[in-house]
């Protein structure tokens, strides 16, 4: 045998790690893992050579055809998975209205043109020494990415966790897919109530495969944080309170983003007027709900993207939006009665927005920001429903980790204007910073290592693990962590002061954010 031969075992352990993370001719394969869909095979690559990653596993059959508008089912096994690439993202469009991500920051977008109804996948990164089974089975960390529930998927260059798991070597992240915008969000009349989150569902969907197939990662199945990010974020939130009884996570971390960020950016469309009006464009008019939903299906999908795409950023009025709705199961009308309840998991929470969320969604002009516009989304959008959030979870004595990011690295924000925008601070814990715009300050690259960090002590043990850093739970008389305010790693901002321009969800009138 090969491993016999002292030329090719010394070969095999360069070619399989630098590190010698594990000794080849002892473990297992540890690019081959038995799952519940079938082995899936996976790659090690030169950047990163102590993680396995298992990219583009499917958690549910293909959405297509009939089961386009229908609730996930589990995928069937199959003889086995190469998941060696990324899949497609699902279904959606690029705007072609100028903006901070679609010109300085793209890397906040998929890869352009990859994208599939068959998308409902998960992707896997981990320890190859966790899952030859060398050591004890870490705490996993589930990525929920962003992107307004109209865009997103699982490549994207700043969400790309390799980097920190390679750092770590003590943590695994898995990205999943879920279905956005019409595909993920219909509200058609020709489903039933329970049906018409079906992003959602997705979500739910894929926490169960993990809950059953991780530990053959080397992935503790009982240490599992959902993590996500603006609506990723809103997702983590609606989950909390859609599976109190079963949540099978052990913690939740909610950048710029929660539950009752919802109730505000969402609309009322219970006569389902917004898909019929988009079936009748394509063909699908003046027919009954059910035959509406069957003519739909056979429409491909990217006229009906195109045509989305046409008629939303023309700007023609009245708007069509594509988004959660209250169904009941998955998203409900008023969170604070129900937290206040305690009808949740009350599990253990990290809650931050950024100091400059706004400046990315105001209108673009290259060498300005209208810096009323950027404030009051900075406040309504994001700072004051977090802050409402936090309050309904401390009066039930629920534990909250509270921050502010107030980072500024010109190769995150090119412009001077842009500052601690919204997304930002995601590539800081992803520990991809240096892929645009030149390379990581030393300052920011120390800043993206605490972070990393303090969220890694977090999801290893969400009641103890941040009290050793000395970030304590929300207290109304307390601090909040904030990262990286004028070239400093952590300070802290006092929670009077985070809150004071809120006045429970809403902006107190005439209120700038905090510095």
């Amino acid at each position: 045998m090969l491993c016999r031969n002292p030329y090719w075992r010394k070969s095999i352990e360069l070619l399989l790690t630098a590190a010698s993370v594990f000794d080849p001719c002892q473990a297992t394969n540890p690019l081959k893992v038995d799952t519940s869909v079938g082995p899936v095979y996976g790659l090690i690559n030169g950047t990163t050579p102590s993680v396995a990653q298992f990219l583009g596993i499917p958690f549910a059959e293909p959405p297509v055809g009939q089961l386009r508008w229908a609730p996930p089912i589990v995928k069937s096994p199959v003889s086995s998975i190469d998941a060696t690439q990324f899949g497609p993202s699902c279904p959606q469009y690029e705007s072609t209205i100028p903006s901070v991500y679609n010109i300085d920051s793209r890397n906040f977008l998929i890869t352009r043109g990859k994208t599939s109804e068959d998308c409902l996948t998960l992707n896997i990164w981990a320890p190859i020494r966790a899952v030859g089974g060398h050591i004890e089975k870490l705490p996993v960390v589930v990525w929920i990415y962003g992107g307004g529930f109209q865009t997103g998927g699982g490549e994207i260059g700043y969400q790309i966790p390799s980097q920190w798991v390679q750092r770590s070597q003590a943590h695994i992240v898995v990205g999943i897919n879920y279905r956005v915008n019409i595909f993920g969000f219909p509200n058609a009349a020709g489903l039933g109530q329970s049906e018409l989150n079906l992003g959602l569902l997705d979500q739910r969907l894929a926490l169960e495969w993990v809950r059953s197939n991780i530990a053959s990662f080397g992935g503790n199945p009982a240490r599992i944080t959902i993590w996500g990010q603006s609506a990723g974020a809103m997702s983590v939130d609606y989950y909390n309170f859609a599976y109190p009884e079963d949540p099978i996570v052990s913690s939740l971390i909610m950048d710029s983003g929660t539950a009752l960020l919802g109730a505000i950016t969402s609309t009322s469309d219970t006569s389902h007027s917004n898909f019929t009006y988009v079936a009748g464009q394509l063909g699908c008019r003046n027919l009954s709900p059910e035959e509406e939903l069957d003519c739909m299906r056979k429409v491909s999908p990217a006229d009906i993207e195109g045509f989305i795409e046409a008629y939303q950023d023309s700007g023609t009025q009245p708007a069509i939006s594509f988004n959660p709705v209250i169904d009941n199961r998955t998203r409900f009308a008023n969170y604070t009665a129900r937290a206040l309840a305690k009808n949740f998991s009350q599990v253990p929470a990290i809650i931050g927005t950024n100091a400059n969320e706004g400046t990315s969604f105001a209108p673009w002009n290259p060498d300005s920001v209208n810096m009323t516009i950027a404030n009051l989304v900075t406040l309504g959008l994001f700072l004051c429903p977090s802050v409402q959030t936090t309050r309904d979870r401390y009066a039930v004595q629920v534990p909250t980790y509270r921050y502010l990011y107030a980072g500024n690295f010109s190769n995150i924000s090119p412009r001077p204007w842009e500052g601690s925008y919204h997304s930002s601070e995601l590539p800081m814990i992803f520990g991809t910073s240096g892929i645009a715009h030149g390379e990581s300050t030393w300052l920011e690259n120390a800043l993206s290592a605490t972070m990393q960090d303090l969220w890694l002590a977090f999801i290893s043990d969400p009641t103890h693990g941040l009290h050793a850093h000395g970030w304590l739970p929300y207290g109304p008389d307390g601090n909040a962590v904030e990262f990286g305010k004028d070239g400093m790693l952590v300070g802290s901002i006092s929670i009077e002061k985070l809150e004071s321009g809120c006045d429970g969800v809403n902006p107190v009138p005439g209120a700038v954010p905090p510095e």
